[in-house]
């Protein structure tokens, strides 16, 4: 395997991991802020 084709391929594979990362991220948030909701005893929209 060249170093282009290594490279290539770290590159395509890099993206599912920032797209996990993020989502990770965003439901982290989601989640922390409906049991905050909750317990104040409020919709959360």
């Amino acid at each position: 395997m060249s170093i282009s084709t290594i490279a290539l391929t770290v590159y395509v594979l890099m993206w599912p991991v920032i797209v996990a990362v993020v989502l990770f991220i965003i439901g982290r948030a989601f989640i922390k802020d409906w049991l905050e909701a909750r317990r104040e005893g409020r919709d959360i929209i």
